[in-house]
């Protein structure tokens, strides 16, 4: 006896879907809830659990095949045998040799959780602000490797091809190089940092002699300034270069020993591979909403560096709260919630020649997979806390990857969020899918030089934390001043930082 196994209903408005790989083959076991197969829709791709235990006796629909809500996919029994399981035994050993093939590609996605360094699960929805410390760790890092490469090579090629009298020579000259060169390279940019904080005389360095300092290898802790208050210009700059140039000539040498790191090609070159079903949807719906609506993108540059301060106290405490990393895309989610209560035409869509008003804010949040870009939703986003999107983010985030989601969810979105800057842009212009006439890319987060006011009415130059927010529109009902509006509001609210009372724990 065996029983069939049909193809469940995935959404309220889907009606097919397409088998993409069968997890288990004939001949082999299942338990009840156990994933089955994958099925791609025209929402989501999704496993498809078994709703009893057997064997399989019989694969009724082959991969890449379509079928209506309702086929029979399977028959599983108890393995006593059946008219189908004679005949597949011997295409069984290559399905499984095949199995662990077409499974190499899926830890490629372990690289997006990467992007973010301590910012969050979400590589859609991650920020890093690279500092230089973070730029100098991985060369430091490859700097002793040149010094015991250059011993262990010598010490042991030398002796097969030369005569007995040679080896001394070289056992000697190895050391005498590399020991000086290799420390006094990083030596000396490191010395101006911490002799400049330790010394109190220590005078006052503009960038430009910084810069020139660093560019000719000198050490500023070693020069005496000829400028008013011993201050150091670049003359003085330019002399020390200029005396040291005989000891600086090795300097090229050591930079150079360094062996640039060999790139990895993808597999993927020279390929031709067949487009993913969902690949197809997403490509329809992008030209049909370029060809049916009146796009563009209005950017403006918010100072996020209070919601920085503020996140920097709060992170370890959140974490310990909420099992959630702090990053700055709850933040964007709440502002651009709350101006989207105040200026609902962005939060509209288009029905005819009517604008319908939605009575919530459900904010799509765009998610990279290695199928690619999902945007499932947070329902009723209005009112929720800084905790509760951050929670609602990870799980949406990690069940989009893994192929948990619904069809459901990834409807009805009335808003989409997407976090451009998790792979280092500064912003771009976002494509609006129909049926929403509005998409917020949030940019990279980075410290820059900005002009600040004082507390006495004047100006001043600081390092602040800033990011770049750029609005795609629907033009047919979505105007620039709109924009600028919506904008505006989220700009200010971020700027002004107060969030404490938001946060939820």
């Amino acid at each position: 006896m065996s029983e069939s196994v049909t193809l469940p209903a995935l959404g309220e408005s889907v009606t097919e879907g397409t088998v993409t790989r069968w997890l288990k083959q004939v001949g082999e076991s299942v338990e009840v809830d156990e994933p089955l197969l994958e099925v791609s829709t025209d929402k989501v791709d999704t496993e498809i659990p078994s709703p009893i235990a057997g064997v399989i006796e019989e694969i009724l629909v082959q991969e890449d095949e379509t079928v209506e809500v309702g086929a029979e996919l399977v028959r599983i029994g108890d393995g006593s045998g059946s008219g189908s399981s004679g005949s597949e035994p011997a295409p069984e050993p290559e399905e499984a040799d095949q199995a662990p093939i077409r499974s190499d590609p899926e830890p490629a996605p372990t690289q997006v959780s990467d992007a973010g360094p301590e910012e969050d699960v979400d590589a859609g929805s991650s920020y890093s602000e690279p500092t230089p410390e973070e730029e100098v760790a991985p060369a430091a890092s490859q700097e002793p490797e040149p010094v015991p490469s250059s011993e262990a090579p010598v010490g042991s090629d030398r002796p097969a091809a030369q005569a007995p009298a040679a080896p001394p020579a070289p056992a000697q000259q190895a050391p005498a190089p590399s020991a000086p060169s290799a420390p006094s390279a990083p030596s000396a940019p490191s010395a101006p940092a911490e002799g400049g904080g330790s010394h109190a005389a220590a005078p006052y360095v503009t960038p430009i002699v910084r810069k020139l300092a660093h560019d000719r290898g000198v050490d500023l802790a070693t020069i005496t300034g000829s400028g008013v208050g011993g201050r150091i210009r670049k003359e003085d700059v330019i002399a020390a270069a200029e005396a040291q140039a005989p000891a600086a000539a090795p300097a090229p040498a050591a930079a150079a020993a360094a062996p640039a790191k060999p790139v990895e090609p993808s597999p993927l070159r020279g390929t031709t591979v067949k487009m993913s079903r969902l690949r197809k949807v997403v490509a329809e719906r992008a030209v049909v909403s370029m060809q049916s609506t009146a796009q563009l993108t209005t950017v403006v540059e918010a100072d996020v560096t209070a919601v920085a301060k503020l996140r920097g106290q709060v992170k370890d405490e959140f974490l310990a709260k909420t099992g959630q990393k702090l990053s700055f895309l709850p933040f964007f989610a709440l502002a651009a919630v709350e101006a989207l209560q105040q200026y609902p035409i962005i939060n509209a869509t288009v029905d005819g020649d009517s604008i319908v008003y939605p009575d919530t804010e459900n904010v799509s949040i765009a998610v990279d997979t290695e199928r690619g870009l999902l945007t499932p939703v947070i329902r009723n986003a209005g009112g929720r806390s800084i905790a509760d999107l951050a929670a609602q983010i990870a799980d949406l985030a990690s069940r989009t990857r893994d192929n948990k989601l619904k069809p459901d969810e990834l409807a009805g979105g009335t808003f989409t969020l997407t976090n451009t800057g998790s792979r280092g842009a500064l912003f771009d212009t976002p494509l609006v899918f129909l049926p929403q006439v509005a998409i917020l890319g949030t940019g990279a987060v980075v410290k820059k030089p900005a002009i600040v006011a004082t507390a006495d009415g004047g100006e001043s130059i600081a390092i602040r934390s800033t990011v770049y927010l750029a609005l795609s529109y629907d033009h047919r009902i979505v105007d620039g001043a709109d924009a600028a509006r919506f904008l505006t509001a989220v700009k200010q609210r971020l700027e002004g930082g107060d969030f404490r009372g938001s946060l939820g724990i």
